[in-house]
């Protein structure tokens, strides 16, 4: 059975956050809160870890993953960002984007989509992935936590540990989140294309 740790949503007690951050550097897969629902995550260079990703959530070679970002200077460590597209990040982020961007030598090639080499990455506001991210010290491998006979990013945290909880190491209960999935921007060949609205206002990148 998973660890089950309650973390304040606006106040993260770090002492839970600590234990968080330790079990993801041990190889654990993570279930945890974001601004647009659960997302589930692990360490980047994670073989195994990512594999019962991929097994959990049922995805295949060419799924789109993302990298949970502390900020931007992480992000143009694993991202290729040109001028203006760093500007439109900055503009935009932290917020309920994920932005498709060419990766660097730094992401592993098994998290690249196979034909485009490209990354999802993502700047969240969210106090428990912020102060999450800021102990690990690096981004969280991640993906929407979206079952197979769902539409939408599970939101209730109890209901996630009855399907879940002998399938990961560790679900994050940061309260109820709301369904709506990000905003899904892909700037990776010198253009703007909205991919998928979502909770992200779409109207900063109307016309960019």
């Amino acid at each position: 059975m998973s660890q089950f740790y309650s973390i304040h949503p606006d106040n993260p007690q770090q002492r839970l956050i600590q234990l968080s951050a330790d079990i993801i550097m041990q190889g654990g897969v993570v279930i945890y809160p974001t601004d647009s629902g659960y997302a589930i995550g692990c360490r980047i260079g994670d073989k195994s870890a990512v594999e019962r990703i991929c097994q959990i959530r049922n995805l295949d070679k060419d799924h789109h993953f993302t990298l949970m970002c502390r900020d931007l200077s992480e992000l143009a460590t694993y991202a290729k960002v040109d001028n203006w597209v760093f500007r439109l990040l900055k503009n935009n982020t932290p917020g309920p984007y994920t932005f498709i961007l060419k990766g660097s030598k730094e992401v592993p090639r098994r998290l690249l989509n196979p034909k485009r080499k490209t990354i999802g990455i993502r700047v969240s506001p969210d106090p428990i992935v912020m102060a999450l991210l800021e102990t690990l010290k690096e981004p969280l491998m991640s993906t929407s936590l979206v079952l197979d006979d769902h539409d939408f990013a599970e939101s209730d945290p109890y209901e996630i540990r009855e399907h879940l909880g002998n399938q990961v190491d560790l679900i994050i209960d940061g309260n109820n989140r709301g369904e709506e999935p990000t905003t899904v921007i892909d700037l990776a060949d010198g253009e703007v294309k909205i991919v998928r609205e979502g909770a992200g206002d779409i109207q900063p990148f109307i016309g960019v």
